[in-house]
């Protein structure tokens, strides 16, 4: 019998090191009120959304990414060919394929490494990083470069009250490699697709192709049924992933939830009995929804602004279209 060899495991992974890129516009709550009948004051109210980031239309979803990538390589004292694995959780990659990140993984140098998108939405990056301790741990990859990206001012509709004024642009990106130490919890993750049209696009291409007049496919909500959703069934999430890592919310510093709606962090750090001394991420105020690209974003200005410190205990979770969530509990680099 042939002796088949196998990948060779390494016991521990964790994040070696975070880069960020948000859109270089800053848009004003009353830049975007007049459209949808609303003021600076209700949006407040209502999301804790302050401004949010856009970019221009010289740049898409993977310049960002592009950005966020080399910064997160130079933090980490590595360069793209030190990367064997692509990994770039996007829905704004507007082309079918090829995929977002084999083009990404050319531009910075990690050519010939494994490339591929994942389509989570707001739980594209933590679904990522689940993938990346995986393949890491599993001895299939040395480097994983993990990259949560959106341009969403693609797919908005100014005149939509349900999701459109909450969304921004930016690019987050991980490096995920081995470790001496846990770095990385176990991921809990699921999707309940019985709820799928909760976050969902107005029509599809096949519906655009039939039909011009439809014009371009942007977003929608059903606000109530994702806040309901979010705030009480998405803490039960994030207590699984601390139980499968062994740690309690007294041992968690850092709290890096979805930057959904400032209402939900708040509510989900009420059921989880967070202590008062827990950071807690709020990127949101002057970064907006971001979807997959929302908690890099919201680690890399906690990590910038000495907030939080490398080798703190975050707790991070995603949740979104679909219904998709992940959660786990990371060492921050």
């Amino acid at each position: 019998m042939t002796n088949l060899q196998q990948a060779q495991p390494t016991q521990f992974s964790r994040i070696l090191a975070i880069g960020a890129e948000r859109g270089e516009l800053v848009v004003t709550n009353d830049d975007i009120a007049g459209p949808i009948d609303s003021s600076d004051e209700w949006i407040r109210q209502r999301t804790g959304i302050v401004t949010r980031r856009r970019a221009g239309a010289d740049k898409d979803v993977l310049d960002l990414a592009e950005a966020a990538a080399h910064k997160a390589l130079d933090a980490a004292g590595l360069t793209g060919a030190d990367i064997d694995t692509v990994i770039l959780s996007t829905i704004t990659h507007m082309h079918m394929t090829p995929s977002g990140a084999a083009i990404l993984a050319e531009r910075i140098g990690a050519t010939p490494a494994a490339a591929y998108d994942v389509s989570a939405a707001c739980a594209g990056y933590a679904y990522g990083i689940g993938q990346a301790d995986a393949l890491v741990r599993a001895g299939l990859a040395t480097h994983v470069l993990v990259i949560g990206a959106e341009k969403l001012s693609e797919i908005i509709d100014p005149t939509d009250r349900s999701i459109s004024f909450l969304l921004g642009d930016g690019a987050g990106a991980a490096i995920v490699g081995p470790s001496d130490t846990p770095g990385i919890g176990p991921t809990v993750w699921g999707s309940d697709g019985a709820k799928a049209t909760a976050i969902r696009q107005t029509h599809s291409w096949t519906e655009l192709r039939e039909d011009a007049s439809l014009g371009w496919p942007t977003l929608r909500q059903d606000g109530p049924t994702v806040f309901k959703w979010a705030s009480f069934q998405m803490a039960p999430v994030a207590e699984k992933a601390m139980a499968e890592a062994g740690v309690t919310a007294e041992d968690i510093q850092v709290f890096i939830p979805h930057q959904a709606n400032m209402r939900i962090i708040d509510q989900m750090k009420k059921q989880l009995g967070l202590p008062d001394t827990v950071v807690i991420a709020r990127d949101i105020a002057e970064t907006g929804n971001t979807s997959a690209a929302s908690i890099p974003l919201a680690a890399e200005r906690l990590l910038s602004e000495g907030q939080a410190k490398s080798g703190d205990l975050a707790l991070q979770i995603g949740f979104g279209a679909g219904l998709v969530y992940a959660a786990q509990v990371v060492v921050l680099p």
